[in-house]
């Protein structure tokens, strides 16, 4: 059939639905197969397209395995290259342990909270530090606003200069940070044989696989093995690098008592100091778990009203069907 027939027959078939939809009886005829010839492909082009398709399927299969081969050799180097780095360390890598908090509905317990900050006061105060923790950031976590501030008067921090220009000591406020044990690093070195104790505001944090590290370095000291020669207030530890660290060892059971009754072993003094780090390298712990639920909740509110919506308008367009009447009744729709 020429060109010019096909031309021809659609224009008639776009009058003819122009005019059935004017008059309203518009209700069953099958346009396309009427009006529409279906047009012969070119088959003398047949046999090029479908091996170029052929050629181009092959193509992209043969670059998907070339791929997968190299992510997968890349994979095994960066496996491999990670293994020989953690063995040229000269330590020990501490085991995983079930920290009740790392689950996804978990929380921080603040009673280990409460009873970390005690051991930290009672021990580890005497060389480490908490500089980027204020006093104000225990009201309604670990301790009552009042308690704070009873907290904070026990410390002196320095201020002024006053009317004569002099500085002076005052009792710390909630809106101040905790004081550390030295004035500065230079007495830090000097107290501690060369050794310059951490901060320990973010360490669970600084420290490869942190919550177990600060665990096993305060609950794993050890007997030196031979060929290894401690000097004065050094303690072995296999945990810390090279071993020699410059602390001895400071956890020992009941060396602390809880106002809670809880028993002060050294494993469950260690853990306590745990969730207490953790929550002041993470204060924003449960506030993040619980955003992080709410904006689930949102997104399946918005994606079940996007999906009603979406079927609301689909199925009109999906299931709506355009028929057409002749005008001529005796006609059949063929």
């Amino acid at each position: 059939m020429s060109g010019s027939v096909v031309r021809v027959l659609r224009s008639v078939c776009r009058q003819q639905i122009k005019r059935s939809l004017n008059t309203g009886k518009c209700n069953c005829f099958q346009l396309r197969q009427h009006y529409y010839p279906q047009e012969q492909p070119h088959h003398h082009h047949g046999g090029n397209r479908n091996s170029n398709q052929g050629f181009g399927r092959a193509t992209k299969i043969c670059f998907g395995i070339f791929a997968g081969g190299v992510a997968t050799c890349a994979a095994i180097a960066y496996a491999l290259d990670r293994s020989v780095v953690q063995a040229s360390h000269n330590l020990a890598h501490p085991p995983n342990l079930p920290w009740e908090f790392d689950g996804v509905l978990s929380t921080l317990n603040h009673g280990a909270i409460r009873r970390g900050w005690t051991v930290y006061k009672m021990v580890c105060s005497t060389c480490h530090s908490l500089k980027y923790v204020a006093f104000k950031d225990f009201v309604d976590v670990c301790f009552s606003e009042q308690e704070a501030r009873d907290i904070a008067a026990e410390y002196e921090v320095e201020d002024g200069p006053d009317e004569s220009g002099e500085m002076f000591m005052r009792e710390c406020k909630l809106q101040d940070k905790i004081p550390g044990p030295y004035a500065n690093e230079e007495a830090a070195r000097a107290a501690n044989n060369g050794a310059l104790p951490p901060d320990l505001s973010y360490i669970t944090n600084a420290r490869e696989n942190g919550k177990n590290y600060v665990f096993h370095l305060l609950t794993a000291y050890t007997d030196p093995p031979a060929g290894i020669e401690l000097r004065d207030g050094q303690g072995f530890n296999p945990y810390f690098e090279n071993g020699a660290l410059g602390m001895a060892e400071m956890l020992q059971d009941g060396l602390v008592d809880y106002d809670d009754g809880t028993p002060a072993y050294k494993s469950q003094m260690a853990k306590d100091v745990v969730e207490f780090l953790t929550w002041t390298a993470n204060q924003d712990w449960d506030t993040r778990k619980i955003v992080f639920f709410k904006g689930i909740g949102i997104c399946v509110i918005m994606f079940a009203g996007f999906c009603t919506m979406y079927r609301a308008r689909k199925t009109h367009h999906k299931y709506t069907k355009l028929h057409f009447l002749s005008k001529n009744k005796n006609q059949k729709c063929p």
